[in-house]
């Protein structure tokens, strides 16, 4: 527990460091360009099509008309954008979890590094393309999270629970990952993650959900048509934010685990071996007896 909050307050403090604030602004600017040219190329083509598909749906019929009683006339217009956004915000989030992992995670760990661990040798025990590989592979099973538990999101209490689980875990295989691939061997990484799971996994749910929190700047941005493109770019600034601060909670935690097993390991190997038990010296005897 103790290594556990360390790295908590420690990850805290680097958090106002200019270097973590500028590093955090990147994905943001990704995040732009990327949402720019999707919807550039595609934001009408979703929309049509999304309006296509409530208008033509059958049991959606009875409700238009209902609304156009009400006087609401062309619902389906209204819904299409709101539904295009709300479908978009849970690929935006992975999307912004994989560029930190690529973009941040190794520079945070090595600013970690080069503050608190310079002597720390460093195994290469994870490779880049690993990297990438154990990170798609990850969110590809929380993608399949996601999809599959989003109806049990209508159900109060799930909401508040399974989308900042799911978060945890993907948060929990990806950035610890990333803060021992440079510096720790496969092995090590290995007993890490057994001796850890708890903690490290303790680490990605608080992470989960603090990266859930954002959301309601979400929904104001989907509510609040007209704050749309302020309140979206805050929310991401803030979802990068939030992982920088992972990853630097996760970096700090994995660093000083695997110094602290590398120092039991060397502990170990400088305890002298136990002096084997003197053999009895046989004295000389003569025949009269032993000499004196």
């Amino acid at each position: 527990m103790g290594l556990l909050f360390d790295s908590f307050w420690r990850a805290v403090a680097y958090c106002a460091r200019p270097r973590v604030i500028v590093l955090s602004l990147l994905p943001l600017l990704c995040m732009a360009l990327l949402a720019g040219g999707l919807g550039y190329f595609y934001w009408g083509t979703a929309v049509q099509g999304v309006q296509a598909a409530l208008e033509t749906t059958g049991w959606l019929s009875s409700i238009w008309g209902w609304l156009r009683m009400l006087g609401v006339s062309d619902a389906p217009s209204v819904m299409a954008p709101l539904l295009v956004v709300v479908a978009a915000t849970p690929i935006v989030v992975v999307v912004s979890l994989l560029i930190v992992a690529v973009l941040m995670a190794p520079a945070l760990v090595n600013l970690v590094a080069e503050r608190r661990f310079p002597s720390l040798e460093r195994k290469k025990g994870g490779s880049l393309l690993l990297s990438i590989g154990w990170s798609l592979g990850s969110t590809l099973l929380a993608l399949v999270a996601l999809v599959v538990s989003m109806p049990l999101w209508l159900v109060p209490p799930l909401v508040l629970v399974l989308p900042p689980l799911i978060w945890g875990w993907l948060t929990y295989r990806v950035m610890a990952f990333d803060a021992l691939a440079e510096h720790a061997s496969k092995d090590e990484r290995r007993k890490i993650f057994s001796r850890y799971r708890w903690s490290l996994m303790g680490i990605g749910v608080v992470s989960g959900y603090l990266g859930a929190a954002p959301g309601i700047v979400w929904a104001s941005g989907v509510v609040f048509a007209a704050a749309f493109l302020v309140l979206v770019p805050v929310a991401i600034w803030i979802y990068t934010l939030v992982f920088a601060f992972s990853s630097l909670w996760f970096a700090h935690f994995c660093l000083a685990a695997l110094q602290q097993l590398r120092q039991e390991g060397g502990n170990l190997a400088a305890a002298p071996a136990a002096a084997p038990a003197a053999e009895p010296v046989a004295l000389p005897s003569g025949p009269g007896g032993p000499s004196a």
